[in-house]
């Protein structure tokens, strides 16, 4: 009587299997890859940058994220005063420091900016 639609064969059905620690496997393997590629990464990266601002003091000689490079003169507990060029400073907040750079740095840059 079916004409478009076959009629399905009736089987017995297989007994219903727990998926038991098989069916495990795949997903925490997906959870473990994530956490190895993203998590643990960034997580790194944010306890280097806790310790970089920890050690931060008077001196060093820093850009911030916006690109601005400058020389420490004061610090407190959420600011820090930064000399950007003779006698031109800026406050900026302690978390929008990106790196400390190397002793010299700033007074090479400064020397070739006056030139």
């Amino acid at each position: 009587m079916s004409f478009f639609i076959s009629d399905a064969a009736a089987q017995a059905a297989p007994a219903a299997a727990a998926p038991g620690i098989e069916g495990l496997v795949f997903p925490l393997a997906i959870l473990l890859f994530f956490y190895f590629l993203f998590i643990r990464p960034q997580q790194k990266r944010a306890k280097e940058q806790k310790e970089m601002l920890g050690a931060l003091s008077k001196g060093a000689e820093i850009v911030t994220t916006g690109g601005v490079l400058g020389k420490v003169v004061d610090l407190d507990d959420n600011f820090v005063k930064v000399e950007i060029s003779d006698n031109t400073f800026i406050q900026v907040q302690r978390h929008a420091i990106a790196n400390l750079m190397p002793k010299g740095t700033y007074k090479t840059v400064n020397k070739k900016s006056r030139s």
